[in-house]
């Protein structure tokens, strides 16, 4: 079973910082996840909120705000003091961290609330200037997004849901992937039985607790996503 680091080393660290993605960088683990917002100036930013309230000294919303403004906030100090100075960083230069590793990035396309019609090009022109288009998987709660990313690029591509489905497998077909990315509620129904009966890729969000991960991995499934990339690598991966 796969194990992801989810927003980098988020249990030890401040999530989607340079910090908490050169701690993964660090690690053996398989990939890494980050989420992605556009500024008011166009560059992708990497920040899992739509608002920067929850994980900075500031209030408002990504969209609103250029690059220079969002990184005036400080985006540790939240976590704790050791982390005072952090910035919001861009999507470039969390790709630099991890361009000479094994890595694969797993970047969630936050389009969910907000539409970024360009978003999903930008990534993907982030990775192939630096030569990673191999190395990353766009995901979204979106699934138009996935859907354009499926059509229009040859990143590898999974849909988001923490919805139940009488057939995501189906459904995820029509959108023209395989790889299905559920909650840890939705993993244990039928749904995601069945889907990987019939041929998916499951990854599973978020999974801190050994237990539940054990049990995933019984009934197969493929990867996880956790905040203590650290504590899981040795028995699941």
């Amino acid at each position: 079973m796969k194990i992801y680091a989810h927003r980098g080393c988020s249990g030890t660290h401040p999530e989607n910082t340079l910090a908490a993605f050169r701690a993964a960088a660090e690690l053996p683990v398989y990939g890494v996840e980050l989420d992605v917002h556009l500024t008011k100036d166009g560059r992708v930013v990497v920040i899992h909120d739509e608002k920067i309230n929850r994980t900075t000294n500031g209030k408002g919303y990504v969209k609103d705000m250029t690059l220079e403004e969002l990184q005036s906030f400080d985006a540790g100090s939240w976590f704790s003091e050791e982390w005072a100075g952090e910035i919001i960083p861009t999507l470039g230069e969390v790709l630099d961290i991890f361009q000479e590793t094994p890595h694969r990035l797993n970047i969630e396309i936050k389009s969910d609330v907000f539409p970024y019609d360009t978003l999903v090009d930008k990534v993907a022109n982030s990775a192939a200037k630096r030569g990673m288009s191999d190395r990353i998987l766009i995901s979204s709660f979106n699934h138009e997004d996935v859907l354009k990313a499926v059509r229009e690029t040859e990143i590898e591509s999974a849909i988001l849901t923490s919805q139940i489905y009488v057939d995501v497998y189906d459904y995820a077909r029509v959108i023209g992937t395989n790889r299905i990315h559920v909650s840890l509620p939705a993993a244990f129904r039928r749904m995601t039985t069945d889907a990987l009966r019939k041929g998916a890729i499951v990854y599973v969000y978020t999974v801190n607790n050994e237990e539940y991960a054990e049990q995933l991995q019984g009934i197969g499934v493929h990867g996880i996503f956790t905040h203590f990339p650290e504590s899981m690598i040795n028995k699941f991966q």
